[in-house]
């Protein structure tokens, strides 16, 4: 007998934040675009008061849709080193690391970050969907992993006086933290995560919370912002920041290596100008090691600049 498999994901074309309520509260021009699965704002108002929210005060911005996993087990570290040419030994609890993530031929499959939030927890932040990734690569290390995506509601908060805007929040402490410093911080509902990173090459943070806490923490920010001139932004304010900053994004400095359709389009660390992300010598074999190495005694095809 067949049996009928009830499916009704189809009748949502798009899936919302545990942030569009707020942000549509905001919203005037009604320019929304895909990422992922999620529906996110290009502009809310005017690209040039949101540009200058970024750089002379603070601005909010829904990074959600983030592709989001979580690594943990005895073997956490060494799987981590497997899959990244970074030396992850050196990423320290209570620390996030930029880094790239390659294919057998050295190119660049997608970047992201790294948090390590325990001694054998890890989480993997990118921009592009990476379970496959993870999957293959997984085989003979004691580990769990899973994506966190849709669990975990996230925001990048950016500006001259977004510490400040916490401090009042009442997050003590938080401007003790370094450049790409992570902390847990306790909150109603439950601890959450704010790391000192962001997109724009400006003072920032990022903020990690349950998405049933998402809208408080959305209120939390606005009201201790109230006099610094807070303001929710889209992506194209983002994007004049990223690209004031030299910061490179998939799918516009550079196709991921496992989507490019002809030979050769797809670019390497070293190509990229991300050499310093690629440690030959930390004395594990990962992934793309051996083109890389080739590449490091040859010469690269390409240099971006």
């Amino acid at each position: 007998m067949n049996k009928i498999i009830t499916q009704d994901h189809f009748k949502v074309a798009v899936k919302k934040t545990p942030f569009y309520n707020k942000q549509k509260e905001l919203d005037f021009v009604n320019l929304w675009h895909r990422w992922q699965e999620y529906t996110v704002p290009d502009m809310l108002e005017n690209v040039t008061f949101e540009y200058f929210a970024i750089r002379n005060s603070a601005s909010v911005f829904d990074i959600t849709p983030m592709s989001k996993y979580k690594i943990k087990g005895p073997d956490a570290l060494a799987f981590m080193n497997r899959l990244l040419p970074r030396d992850m030994a050196k990423l320290r609890v209570g620390r996030v690391g930029y880094t790239v993530w390659c294919d057998d031929e050295g190119m660049v499959i997608d970047d992201g970050t790294v948090f390590r939030v325990a001694d054998e927890e890890y989480w993997l932040c990118a921009q592009e969907r990476q379970l496959e990734i993870l999957k293959r690569n997984a085989i003979g290390f004691d580990i769990e992993y899973s994506e966190i995506t849709d669990d975990v509601a996230a925001l990048s908060f950016q500006g001259p006086v977004t510490c400040k805007i916490l401090k009042n929040a009442g997050f003590e402490g938080i401007e003790t933290m370094k450049m790409f410093d992570l902390r847990f911080f306790d909150y109603p509902g439950g601890e959450i995560m704010i790391s000192r990173s962001g997109y724009t090459g400006d003072l920032g943070y990022e903020l990690w919370v349950k998405n049933d806490q998402a809208e408080a923490i959305w209120d939390t920010l606005f009201d201790a912002g109230k006099n610094y001139d807070i303001r929710a932004i889209g992506l194209n304010a983002l994007e004049i920041a990223r690209v004031e900053a030299g910061l490179i994004a998939a799918g516009v400095e550079f196709s991921p290596a496992n989507e490019t359709v002809r030979h050769g389009h797809a670019k390497s660390p070293y190509e990229l100008g991300l050499g310093w992300l690629v440690k030959l010598d930390k004395g594990v074999v990962f992934n793309g090691r051996r083109a890389l190495m080739k590449e490091k005694a040859e010469g690269s095809r390409y240099r971006f600049v």
